[in-house]
């Protein structure tokens, strides 16, 4: 009679220890899973494609204060350099606190163009730019004197809110190694979502 209530004991024990075994591999897996997403997310923000708060209204109206933007990464490491009119987050030349370290622009001109303001307008190579996303805002001068002629592997860049925006009008031609990636969708707030242009 023991020995009968020993074994019924023993054999109702085992499917006990299949559960513990099943837990224990659900939770390795769990955890395995948990790791490999973070370090893809990792990955894809340090390699590929970046959130970012816009911290100013130097680009207001196409970008207002506050939008939060997509911004991608691998073309300009591996594929070519910035182009006109595309905007770009780069490394603030002259920054003031942690929430200025990083700027958001228009790449306006790039390496061998020359760049002019006057009459309000931007000229590059003595032709005057069309500028939809200025919204009519006049272009003044800065400190920095033109025409200048970009040197190579720079950029020129500037504000849409011209009225309001410092820019390489102030700071001259940034390298583009310090430009992190180009905007390429706002998603944030929800009225604002899509494709940067």
């Amino acid at each position: 009679m023991f020995l009968r209530h020993k074994r019924a004991r023993a054999a109702g024990s085992e499917p006990r220890e299949e559960q513990v075994a099943s837990f224990g591999r659900w939770l390795l897996e769990t955890v395995f899973l948990i790791v490999l997403a973070f370090t893809i997310a990792q990955a894809a923000r340090a390699y590929a494609i970046q959130p970012y708060v816009v911290p100013t209204g130097s680009m207001i109206p196409t970008i207002e204060i506050q939008d939060r933007v997509l911004v991608e990464k691998i073309t300009y490491r591996v594929v070519r350099s910035p182009a006109r009119g595309e905007v770009v987050v780069f490394d603030n030349p002259h920054p003031t606190s942690a929430l200025d370290k990083i700027l958001i622009k228009r790449v306006i001109a790039t390496e061998g163009q020359t760049v002019d303001i006057y009459d309000d307008a931007v000229w590059v190579d003595g032709v005057a730019l069309d500028e939809p996303y200025v919204h009519g805002k006049p272009t003044l001068p800065g400190t920095v004197m033109t025409p200048i002629t970009i040197p190579e592997g720079q950029v020129w860049l500037m504000g849409d809110n011209r009225t309001n925006s410092g820019d390489s009008r102030f700071f001259g031609p940034q390298p583009v190694s310090k430009v992190r990636g180009r905007a390429i969708w706002t998603y944030w707030p929800p009225k604002e979502f899509g494709e940067l242009e």
